[in-house]
C-alpha cells in the first residue's frame, strides 16, 4: 500500500516532462526513435511477396475483363514465376527503388489469381508501394480493405476487375492523397455509399489526374458532387455506373479533361455545350444517356477528338457540318431520335476508322459519289432508312466489316460488291432490306469473307455452288428468303462453317448426309425449318460440335434411329410439325431444348427422357405416345411440360417437386384420369395449367387458388364434381385471367368467393397486344404459350395468349342459384359463358359495368325478370346468347342488340325487336291456382326430378343412368318410382277437372321422368 504512494508523484513529473517537451520544441534528433516511419528490410519484402503470392489459387479462367479486351496487357501466372533465395525486384511485375531497393511498384494485373484479400495480407506490410495494379484477377468477394489507405505514397491504384464488392471505403481512399490514378472500374458489387462521402473523396484527391468507376454503383451520388473534381482531370469514365440527375455542364469545361464517359447511365440527363465550346477533349461518349437538345455547332472546335459516341439518346435536329472540322476522328457512333444528317459532311474526315450511324437517324447519301474513305475499316449503318446501296463502298478498300441491315435497299445486290475491301472484307450483313434477284457469283471473290447474312429479304433462285469456295466462311445466314431447289455440295468445302441457317425458304432436297458425315469439327448450328426438306433419314454420324440441330416444319417421314443422337452434344433439338413416326428418338443427356411434336410417334416416353437432368423445355404434344407419364420426371427440373394431345393413361405422377421452375404445364386432350396430384401445389411459378378433355375425377382442387403466378387455368371437359370450394386463402388465384371449368359436373352455387378475388380481370387498364411469355433461344422462338377455347360458340386454339384477354367458362355443369352482382367487378373480362346450368334469379344489372366484355352466353338456364338496359349499351358486345331461359319484358333497343337475330330464342314471355312478338299485343296467361301445400309439394318434387334430368342430358354417369333404370326395373320393380308417378298424375288430374287447366302434366311429367331413365 504505501509503495503504490509512490506512484502519484512519478506520474505528476513524467506528465511535466512531456509538456516541457512539447512547449520548447524538443529537437527532432530527440524525437526521432519514437516517430521514425518503420520499414521492412529488402529481404523481409520479398518473404511478404511469397506469402502473398501463396496465398492465392491459379487459375486460368481467373482473368478479368482487361486481359480479354485489352491486347496490351498480357495474361499469365506472374507469381508462379517467384522463386525463393532470389532477388525479389528481378521478379516479374515488382519495381524497386533504385537507392533503397524497397519495393515501390507492384504489377499483378491478369495473373489469374484467384482468392480473398483479408486485411492481415502480408500485401499490406509494403508501405513504400507508389504504384499497385490488381486488375483482371478474382478476388471473389473480397471488400476493399481499409488498410489500403496505410499506403501514403500511392500515386496509382488499380483493382479494377476483380470481383470486389461492398462499399467503398471511401475515407480509406480519402487517406491516398497523392493519388493521380485511381481506377475500381468492373467490380460490379461495389457501391458509393452516399453523396455525402463521395464529396469527402473528391476533395482530398486534389493531385487526381484519372478516375475510373464503370460499372460501381452510384445511384446514390449527386452528379452535382463532380463539380468538386480537381482541375488536374485528364480522364473521367462512369460508363454504366447508375448515375441519374442532370450533369453538370461544366464538366465539359474542364481545361486539362482530355476523355470523358458517362455512357448507359440511363437516367443521366443534361445537354451539350452550346457556346464557346473548346478544349483538349480527344474522346467522348454519352451512349444511351438521356441528353438531349441540339448538336451545337461549336461542336467542331474540339479538332482534338479522335472518338466520339453520340448515339442512343434523345438528340434532335441536324448534325451540324461543323462536325467535318473533327479531321482527326476515326471513331464515330451518331444516332438519336429525329436527327437526320447529310452524309457529305464526312467528306473532309479521312481518318475514320470505324463510323456507325444508327437508331432512327435518317441519312442522306451523296449523289455525287464524292465521298471517300481510304482508312475506314468499318461501316455499321443499321436502320437509317437506306434506299439504295451505297455507291461510295465501292473505293473503301480497307473494309473489313460492313453492315447495312434493317434499311430498305430495293434491288439487286451489286456485282462491284466483290472489289470492296480488296478481298479483306470478313463480315458483310445485308439482312432485312427488300433485295430481290439472285445471290451475285461476286460475291464468292471474298475471299476472306466469315460472316454473310443475306437474310430477310426476297432473294430467290438457288443457292450458288461457288459459295464453297469461300474456304473461311464460319457464319451464313439464308433464312427468310425465296430461295429453291437443292443445296449445293460444294458447301462441303466450308470445313469453317459453324452456323448454317436457311430457313423459311422452299429448299427442296434430302437431309445433306453428304455434309453431316463429312469431317466437319466446327458445324455448331444447323437450322433447315420451314422448308421442303423430305425423305427418311438413316444412320448419320452427326458432328460432335453440334449443339443445334433445327429439322422441324419439312416434310421428313418414316422412323428415326432410336440411338440417332447416341454421340451428339446437342442441347437443342426441334424435330416438330414432320411425318416421323415409330419410338421415340432418345436425346443426348446434354439436351436443353427436345421439341418432337405434330407426328406420328408412338410407343411409350423413353425413360432415357430423364437422363437429361439440364433440360428446360419438353414438347411431345400431337404424337400417338402411349402408357403413363414417366415417375422418373421427378429428377427433371424442367419450365414447360407440353404432352398434349397423346394417348397417355393413368394418373398424373406426384412428381411436381418444391421449388421446381414449371412454368407451363399441358397435358390436355389425353386419356389420364384419377385425381389432381396435390404435388401441383410446390408449382409457384407456374402461369399455364392445361389439363382438359382428360378423364379426371374428384373434386376442384382449390389448392391450386394459392398459386401466385397462376394465369391460365384450363380444366374443361372432366369427370370433376362437387362444390366449388377456396383454400380461405385472402388472395386466391391474384393473376388468373383465363378460367375455364366447362363440361364437367359442378354444382351449387357459383364460387363467389373466387369472383371477388380476380383481381387481374378488374384490371380494367391491361397492358394491350402483349402475349404471354415466349421462350427464344439464338434468336428464334422456341416455344409460345397457346390454349384452346369456347369462343363465341366456337372452339379456337389461341396461338398466343394476349395478357388482356380475359374470359371465365362455367358453361355445362350444374350450378344453381343465382349469379352474384359482383360479376360487375370484373371490368377487363373479355368473354363469360355460363350457359347449360341451372341458374335462377335476375340477370344482375352489375353486368352492365363490364364495358370490355366481347361475348356473353347465358343460354339454357333458368333466369327470369328482365334484361337489364346496362347490357343493351355494352358497346364492345359482338356475341349474346340469352336464348332459352325464363326472362320476361321488353327487349332493350341499341345498335348492339339489334343485331343479335337468334340471341333471345326460348323466352316465352320476352317482346320486341328482334323478336317477331311486340309488346302489349297479347295477354299472358296465369298459370294455373294451386293451393299452397301442393304449390310447395310439386316445387318440390319437379325440383327433385328435374335436378336430376339435366345431369344425365350432359352425359355424367351416363352409363350408369342407364344400367341402374334397367336392374331396378327387371329385379327390384321400384315400387316407390311408380307411386310416386301415380300421386303425381292423381293430383294433377283432379287440379286439371277443377281448373280446366290447358297443359297436360302428366305428359309432361312423363317425359321428364323418361329423360331421368334415359
Amino acid at each position: 500500500m504505501m509503495r503504490d504512494v509512490w506512484v502519484f508523484p512519478f506520474l505528476f513529473l513524467f506528465s511535466a516532462f512531456l509538456m516541457i517537451l512539447r512547449h520548447h520544441s524538443v529537437s527532432a534528433s530527440v524525437l526521432a526513435p519514437l516517430t521514425r516511419h518503420y520499414n521492412l528490410s529488402h529481404s523481409r519484402e520479398c518473404d511478404a511477396l511469397l506469402q502473398l503470392g501463396n496465398s492465392f489459387i491459379i487459375a486460368d479462367d481467373a482473368s478479368g475483363y482487361q486481359c480479354d479486351e485489352l491486347h496490351s496487357i498480357t495474361s499469365y501466372p506472374t507469381t508462379s514465376l517467384w522463386k525463393n533465395g532470389t532477388n525479389c525486384c528481378s521478379w516479374d511485375g515488382v519495381t524497386c527503388h533504385t537507392s533503397t531497393n524497397h519495393v515501390i511498384g507492384l504489377d499483378l494485373s491478369c495473373s489469374w489469381l484467384r482468392g480473398a484479400i483479408h486485411s492481415n495480407s502480408t500485401l499490406f506490410l509494403l508501405r513504400d508501394l507508389q504504384w499497385l495494379s490488381l486488375a483482371g484477377n478474382d478476388f471473389y468477394g473480397s471488400q476493399i480493405s481499409p488498410k489500403f489507405g496505410s499506403f501514403i505514397r500511392m500515386t496509382h491504384l488499380d483493382l479494377s476487375g476483380s470481383s470486389f464488392q461492398g462499399i467503398i471505403p471511401l475515407d480509406m481512399i480519402s487517406r491516398l492523397s497523392k493519388l493521380v490514378k485511381l481506377s475500381l472500374s468492373d467490380n460490379y458489387d461495389l457501391t458509393v455509399y452516399d453523396d455525402h462521402s463521395f464529396r469527402w473523396l473528391i476533395r482530398n484527391l486534389t493531385q487526381l489526374g484519372r478516375l475510373f468507376l464503370d460499372g460501381v454503383n452510384m445511384s446514390t451520388v449527386s452528379p452535382v458532387s463532380l463539380t468538386n473534381l480537381s482541375s488536374t482531370l485528364t480522364s473521367l469514365s462512369l460508363y454504366n455506373c447508375s448515375l441519374r440527375g442532370v450533369f453538370p455542364i461544366n464538366i465539359f469545361h474542364l481545361p486539362n479533361l482530355h476523355r470523358l464517359s458517362l455512357s448507359l447511365n440511363s437516367n443521366l440527363t443534361g445537354t451539350l455545350p452550346q457556346t464557346n465550346w473548346s478544349g483538349p477533349l480527344v474522346s467522348l461518349g454519352v451512349r444511351g444517356t438521356k441528353f438531349h437538345g441540339p448538336i451545337p455547332m461549336s461542336v467542331g472546335n474540339l479538332t482534338s477528338m479522335y472518338s466520339l459516341d453520340l448515339s442512343n439518346n434523345q438528340f434532335t435536329g441536324s448534325v451540324p457540318p461543323t462536325l467535318g472540322n473533327l479531321y482527326r476522328l476515326s471513331f464515330l457512333i451518331l444516332g438519336g431520335i429525329n436527327l437526320s444528317l447529310d452524309f457529305e459532311i464526312f467528306a473532309k474526315l479521312k481518318n475514320l476508322e470505324f463510323l456507325q450511324l444508327s437508331q432512327n437517324l435518317t441519312v442522306m447519301l451523296p449523289k455525287n459519289g464524292n465521298c471517300s474513305f481510304p482508312r475506314l475499316g468499318a461501316l455499321y449503318l443499321p436502320g437509317v432508312n437506306l434506299t439504295e446501296f451505297p455507291y461510295f463502298l465501292s473505293s473503301s478498300e480497307e473494309l473489313v466489316d460492313l453492315y447495312l441491315s434493317r434499311n430498305m435497299i430495293t434491288g439487286q445486290i451489286p456485282e462491284w460488291i466483290g472489289r470492296v475491301g480488296r478481298a479483306q472484307l470478313a463480315s458483310l450483313e445485308l439482312s432485312s432490306n427488300n433485295f430481290t434477284g439472285e445471290i451475285p457469283s461476286s460475291i464468292c471473290q471474298l475471299s476472306s469473307l466469315q460472316v454473310l447474312d443475306l437474310s430477310h429479304n426476297g432473294l430467290n433462285g438457288t443457292i450458288p455452288i461457288c459459295l464453297g469456295n469461300l474456304s473461311s466462311l464460319q457464319e451464313l445466314y439464308l433464312d427468310n428468303n425465296l430461295f429453291q431447289g437443292p443445296l449445293p455440295r460444294s458447301l462441303a468445302n466450308c470445313t469453317s462453317l459453324a452456323y448454317f441457317v436457311v430457313h423459311h425458304n422452299g429448299i427442296y432436297d434430302t437431309l445433306p448426309h453428304w455434309w453431316l458425315n463429312a469431317t466437319l469439327n466446327s458445324l455448331e448450328y444447323l437450322d433447315l425449318q420451314s422448308n421442303k426438306f423430305h425423305g427418311v433419314i438413316n444412320e448419320i454420324s452427326l458432328p460432335p460440335t453440334l449443339h443445334s440441330y433445327i429439322l422441324s416444319n419439312n416434310q421428313f417421314s418414316g422412323q428415326l434411329p432410336i440411338n440417332f443422337f447416341r454421340n451428339s452434344r446437342a442441347d437443342f433439338i426441334d424435330l416438330a410439325n414432320n411425318n416421323f413416326d415409330g419410338p421415340l428418338p432418345i436425346p443426348p443427356p446434354t439436351v436443353l431444348f427436345y421439341s418432337i411434336s405434330n407426328n406420328k410417334f408412338s410407343g411409350e416416353i423413353p425413360h432415357q427422357l430423364c437422363s437429361a437432368t439440364r433440360i428446360e423445355i419438353i414438347n411431345l404434344s400431337n404424337n400417338s405416345l402411349t402408357s403413363s407419364i414417366p415417375h422418373c420426371f421427378i429428377n427433371l427440373n424442367v419450365s414447360v411440360l407440353d404432352l398434349r394431345e397423346n394417348k397417355l393413361v393413368g394418373q398424373i405422377p406426384e412428381i411436381f417437386v418444391p421449388e421446381n421452375n414449371l412454368r407451363t404445364i399441358r397435358l390436355c386432350q389425353n386419356r389420364l384420369g384419377g385425381t389432381l396430384p396435390r404435388s401441383l401445389a410446390n408449382c409457384k411459378n407456374l402461369e399455364v395449367l392445361d389439363l382438359s378433355i382428360n378423364e379426371l375425377e374428384g373434386h376442384f382442387p382449390y389448392w391450386l387458388d394459392t398459386l401466385p403466378n397462376l394465369q391460365v387455368l384450363n380444366l374443361r371437359s372432366n369427370k370433376l364434381s362437387g362444390l366449388i370450394k377456396s383454400s380461405k386463402n385472402n388472395q386466391t388465384f391474384p393473376k388468373l385471367h383465363i378460367f375455364d371449368l366447362s363440361d364437367n359436373c359442378f354444382y351449387g352455387p357459383l364460387p363467389a368467393s373466387y369472383i371477388a378475388n380476380f383481381i387481374a380481370m378488374k384490371d380494367e387498364v391491361r397492358s394491350s397486344l402483349q402475349y404471354m411469355r415466349v421462350n427464344y433461344s439464338q434468336g428464334i422462338q422456341t416455344y409460345q404459350d397457346s390454349v384452346t377455347v369456347v369462343l363465341k360458340g366456337v372452339e379456337i386454339k389461341l396461338v398466343r395468349i394476349l395478357t388482356m384477354f380475359t374470359a371465365i367458362d362455367f358453361s355445362q355443369n350444374l350450378f344453381e342459384g343465382e349469379i352474384p352482382e359482383l360479376i360487375g367487378d370484373l371490368k377487363a373480362l373479355k368473354g363469360l359463358n355460363l350457359s347449360h346450368n341451372n341458374l335462377t334469379g335476375n340477370t344482375p344489372s352489375s353486368m352492365g359495368n363490364l364495358t370490355n366484355l366481347e361475348w356473353l352466353d347465358l343460354s339454357s338456364n333458368k333466369l327470369s325478370g328482365e334484361i337489364p338496359r346496362g347490357l343493351a349499351d355494352l358497346s364492345s358486345l359482338s356475341y349474346l346468347n340469352l336464348s332459352n331461359n325464363q326472362l320476361v319484358g321488353p327487349i332493350p333497343r341499341s345498335t348492339q342488340f339489334d343485331t343479335f337475330n337468334h340471341s333471345f330464342d326460348g323466352n316465352p314471355r320476352l317482346c320486341g325487336h328482334p323478336l317477331s312478338k311486340a309488346c302489349g299485343t297479347d295477354v299472358q296467361q296465369s298459370p294455373p291456382s294451386t293451393s299452397p301445400g301442393e304449390r310447395e309439394e310439386d316445387a318440390e318434387s319437379w325440383h327433385w326430378i328435374e335436378w336430376r334430368a339435366v345431369p344425365m342430358g350432359f352425359g355424367c354417369g351416363l352409363a350408369l343412368g342407364i344400367s341402374a333404370w334397367f336392374i331396378m326395373w327387371e329385379t327390384l320393380r321400384p315400387r316407390w318410382l311408380v307411386r310416386m308417378i301415380e300421386r303425381k298424375i292423381y293430383r294433377m288430374t283432379k287440379r286439371k277437372k277443377k281448373n280446366q287447366a290447358p297443359r297436360n302434366h302428366s305428359r309432361y311429367l312423363f317425359h321428364d321422368v323418361n329423360i331421368y331413365m334415359v
